[in-house]
Formats: C-alpha cells, structure tokens, sequence
C-alpha cells in the first residue's frame, strides 16, 4: 500500500504559537491556566495537564498566583476586562487571523453596521468574534441558513460579513456570491486562514488521488471535520485521534491511502498513525523517511525525481531517472520561452529536478517536467509567504479589466486593480513590463491573489514622514503626475501627492490639465501651500519668468501697439488679448472717431484689430487700449 501525507498537515502557525508559549511558560516554572483546551486535541491538552497545566473554564476558575493563557481561539473583549479587574497576568495566543476577525466586529459596531458571521455559533472563536461588538450580529453555518435570514432591523445599515477561520472553503464562496447580489450594501472580509484554504485544497486534490483518506486529528476539531467533509467529496474519509483508532479492514483492497492532518494535530501523533499504518517500514525511520522509501518503490504521477541527461533533440530531451521506463521531457515542460533552444537550456550530464506528469508502462515512458515543479516550489514559497506576510517580488506579465497578472517563481498572482496602485483613477496598466514587490493576500488552490499597493504604502509611509519633516513653502521637487481630472494634476513628489490647481498649470487659460501635462510626465513644480493638519499640499508649476503680465511690464511701455484679436464683447466696449492670457479693453469711446452706438456694429470676435496701449494698473490686472488713437496718429 502506498501512503501519501499532505505537505501542510499538522499544526499551523496559531496553535503552534500558542502550544510553544505554554511549553516554554512551564519550562520556566510557571504556574499556568489556560482558559478552556488550548487546542482541540485531547492527547496534546492531557500533556501539558501532567506537565501542571490547569485547564479552567471561567476566570473565576483561575486559583490565585497562576497565569492565564488565552488560547488560539480568542475570547470576547468581556473577559479581558474580568481578567484586568481581578489582576491576573494573562498571554494573549489568539491567532492573529482571529485577531483580525476581532478587530473587524469591533469596527462593524464602530460604523452601525450588522455583523453576519459564517461558522459554528458554538465555536469559541465565534463566539470569541461575537463578543467584540455590540451591534447587531447574525451567525449562520450555511448558505440556506443565510438565505432564511430576514436581513437587518434597520434596512439602511451596512453589512460586515466575515467567516470562521477553519469555515469550508466551499461554502463560503456560496456565502460570497449570494450576499454580493442581495446585499449591495454589504462589505465582505475573506478571512478564512490561509493554513485553512491550503489544507482544505491539499485534502480535496489527495482524495482525488488515494482510495482512502484518513484524516488525524481530534473529533470535535472544527477544522479536522471540515478535513473529512472536503475529502469525502471524492474518497472514503475517516478520521482518527490516535493510531490506537486505526482499523485494519478500513484498507483493505487499498492500493493507495491519503493522509493528512488538523491545524490542532501533534507532529508525534502524526509519526505515530504513520507508523502503523505501514508497519513493514523499520519504526525508528522519520515518517519523512518512511514517504521517501515508499515512493522510491514506485514512480508515479506527482513523483519528483532527480534525471541525468542522456540526450538532446530540437523538442525534447531524454532522462535516466533510476527507473525501468525511459523518461522525456518536452521542450514546452522546459520553459515558457517558445523562442528558447534546448541546447540552450540544458547540456548531456547535467542533473535536473523534475516531477512525473504520466507513466506509460505499455510504452515503458515517463512523461517529466521542469516547468511544473518549479510552479510547485514557487506554489509552496508564495503558500508560505501568504501565511507569513513576506514580501515577494514578480514581473507584471499581462492586465485584465479586473487587474494585473504577476509572475513569481512561474506562479501566476492575480493583483486586483484596487490593489495595484495607490490612487482609484491611476493606469494600472501601465504596470505590464514591470518588476514589482507585492504580499499575498489570499492562496487557495489556483486562487493566488495579491496586492501591490500594501508594499507601496508602506515604503510610501517612510517617504511621507521624511516629506513632511523637511517641507516648506517655496521648496522645488521634481515630481511624476500620477492622475488628472477636471480641477488640476495630482503629482507624486515623494510617497505624497499634491494637487496642482489648473489655475496652477499654466498662464493661458486652458479647459483641461491634459493640455498642458500628461499621465506619467516627470516635471519640476514648487509648494504654494502646505496644510498640515490635513496632510495636503498645493503646488505650482507655472514660472514666475513666463507670467505675462510680467512680460508685458518688461517689454511693452506705454504706447505699444498691437495686432491683435477680439475676444470678447460688452455694452461699454471690446477685449482684446495682446499676449496670451492678457485681455486689454477697447472702450466703446476708442474704437472709431465716428460715434459708435453700439460696439457689436463695429467690431465682432475674431476681427484682428490694431491697438495701441493707453495704460496699465499691475494690481488690480486692468488694461486700457485704444484703436482710435492709431487711426489719430495716422491722420496725424
């Protein structure tokens, strides 16, 4: 029989956290209380109980002198008031994604909102979440339940909704999908643990794989049943505590068995089911061992093997991987470079790691790839990324009207275009070519998403603090316009935007930024204003040297003429520009020696016309001209 252990079965990083901070508080000789079982597993909470841990289940439980341990699970805000009353030293362990959970029912009640949970209302964690606001909450464990709902008391009130970390993965996409279409006013948090998605997706791929899945872990873990109900989708499921729970006849006729874990699950317990579940591999042998002999018995689909290369042609190449067929891997297995050569690429001798695609045995061949392996390396790095919050980097490959497409190590992360720049009406396409930094931000089988705007705010945040250190009216930054609209340029001057007025862009009039500067330009411009209180900062860019007025104090006295044209009518005369964004006036008196009854018989826009410049007043921007005085002049 063949035994196949999914990659991420065990505990995850919450209960490890908490496990590991209780273990180290008893290493130093603490007394400890933690409130309710640490984690959902009877053999693990029944160790930490010889080692002196107390199990409690209210704070009045807690004997006087002991520390209190708040399990990964949370609990309401209530008892962390009851614990500072009675003044016991306590360690918060809650997971961080429950954490998160928390702090969003915290908000829901904030704004006014309704609060709809998707789990189990018995669970401690919901009822943890629940206990962190006091608005209006409604708990439903399935998509008929949320269906029967009536909606909010008050139909006006938004809707938060968020799940149970360890919810089926499948449900609440249901959840998802239906509340987006009957709420339009709801607001909805992916917050299904990233540990969770993976286990959930490694389980249902297993059991499509293996005649049997035998799940470990306790049996009133939530996360372990959710174990059982994805895999019994496609196989037989059971579920142990320990291995003493193994039955023999469970396998028999099973050629392979699946093997997988709850996030509340001891390593050892693992060990321990492995072992006897294959009881010809010598016990003193790691269970990671124990795979690695049973799939050195047998290659088969999924196997990763090492190949020497034994020979070379225009499309594929040839392998000796230590088995009996012959193995070949395509030059499309090899990159994703249709341009490539395989000479290029690999040379006879070198060693290659590769994963088995098919074994044909009537054909004695075995189909390999380079290309998806390192999919799945990079599968497991951006697995792990997602549950830690690292940064990684990629190159933007393709846009899509609902966002950008991001490589890294050949996976493929979907960025939305929310999460691709910073500002709602900035190109993200633009971003095609480039090589970006981003977090991902959710990882559930082939759904790989991320966000690029998270790593920008936060090198952003720097810059900003530096800007508004050292700003000062006045100060000239070269800057990159990020947006336009109507009323002016929004251009970056440092993780910043400030706003340039049109009035700002230039010293003729213009209908429309984009006549003067464009999306992505790189231009100098200098503070006009600085508001501090609410971070906003008015900027110039026209020069001081190319104001008009300025020009025209510097270049044309009293007694200049000008061939120019009309612009504009009124009752009492005509304008007329004579530089651009400089109207002067022809009074209705000093357009002809003939008396002019009304201006529009004598002139109309457009009509170039020759004036001479009576006089000027700088402050209040007036301009007097005459065409009658040239008309004087000539007769003159």
């Amino acid at each position: 029989m063949e035994i196949r252990l999914a990659k991420t079965a065990g505990f995850c990083f919450g209960v490890n956290r908490a496990v590991e901070l209780t273990y180290n508080l008893l290493d130093e000789g603490h007394k400890v209380a933690t409130l309710g079982p640490l984690i959902h597993n009877p053999q693990a909470v029944a160790d930490m109980e010889r080692r002196g841990a107390l199990v409690v289940d209210t704070v009045d439980d807690i004997p006087t002198g002991y520390e209190v341990i708040i399990r990964s699970h949370g609990v309401p805000r209530s008892i962390y008031d009851t614990l500072e009353q009675r003044g016991l030293v306590y360690h918060d362990a809650t997971c961080p994604f429950v954490k998160k959970i928390q702090n969003i029912a915290a908000k829901a009640e904030a704004e006014g909102a309704v609060l709809l949970v998707a789990g189990d209302k018995t669970h401690p964690e919901v009822q943890g979440i629940v206990g962190h606001t006091g608005g209006e909450v409604f708990i439903f464990s399935d998509l008929d339940e949320l269906k029967a709902w009536k909606g909010p008391s008050d139909p006006s009130k938004p809707i938060f909704a968020v799940a149970q970390t360890t919810f089926q993965v499948t449900k609440w996409q249901e959840s998802s999908e239906f509340l987006k279409k009957a709420y339009t006013n709801a607001r909805i948090f992916d917050t299904i643990c990233n540990a969770t998605w993976a286990r959930q997706q490694e389980a249902e791929d297993l059991s499509q794989q293996c005649d049997i899945i035998v799940v470990i872990g306790g049996h009133h873990s939530s996360n372990t049943q959710k174990l059982v109900q994805v895999a019994a989708k496609h196989t037989r499921a059971v579920t142990v505590e320990t291995a003493s729970e193994l039955r023999p006849e469970w396998f028999a006729n099973v050629k392979t068995a699946g093997v997988t874990a709850g996030a509340s699950t001891p390593s050892s317990i693992i060990e321990e089911v492995l072992n006897s579940m294959s009881a010809e591999i010598n016990d003193s042998m790691s269970f990671e061992e124990m795979l690695n002999a049973s799939e050195e018995k047998r290659v088969h689909a999924g196997s990763i093997v090492k190949g020497i290369v034994t020979s070379i042609s225009a499309n594929e190449i040839q392998v000796d991987i230590g088995a009996k067929q012959t193995g070949f891997v395509k030059l499309s297995e090899l990159t994703d470079d249709s341009s490539a050569k395989v000479e290029d690429l690999v040379k006879v001798g070198d060693e290659l790691d590769l994963i088995v695609e098919k074994v044909m045995d009537q054909d004695g061949v075995i189909q390999l790839s380079r290309k998806k392996l390192a999919s799945r390396k990079g599968m497991e790095e951006i697995a792990k990324a997602a549950e830690s919050g690292e940064v990684v980097e990629g190159d933007v490959t393709e846009f899509n009207k609902g966002g950008v497409v991001v490589n890294v190590k050949g996976v493929k992360v979907f960025v939305p275009r929310s999460q691709a720049t910073m500002r709602r009406d900035e190109d993200y396409t633009a971003l095609v070519g480039q090589h970006v930094q981003l977090v991902v931000t959710e990882c559930s089988g082939r759904k790989i998403v991320g966000s690029i705007n998270k790593v920008t705010a936060e090198q952003n945040k720097a810059k900003r603090e530096e800007f508004w250190a050292n700003v000062e009216v006045g100060k000239t930054y070269t800057g990159v316009v990020k947006s336009l609209t109507s009323y002016g340029a929004f251009v970056d001057i440092g993780g910043v935007d400030g706003l340039c007025h049109i009035s700002e862009l230039s010293w003729n009039r213009i209908k429309h930024p984009s006549e003067v500067v464009s999306v992505g330009d790189t231009i100098e411009v200098y503070v006009k204003d600085i508001d501090t209180e609410n971070h906003k900062v008015s900027l110039g860019y026209k020069k001081a040297e190319d104001n008009p007025w300025e020009q025209l104090k510097n270049n044309y006295p009293i007694g200049s003429t000008f061939h120019a044209p009309v612009v504009s009518l009124t009752k009492f005369g005509a304008f007329v520009r004579i530089l651009p964004g400089v109207d002067g006036l022809v009074h209705i008196s000093e357009i002809s020696n003939d008396r002019v009854e009304k201006v529009s018989d004598a002139l109309k826009v457009g009509d170039m016309v020759d004036v001479k410049l009576l006089d000027v007043d700088f402050d209040k921007k007036r301009i007097s001209l005459s065409m009658k005085a040239l008309l004087n002049d000539d007769a003159e």
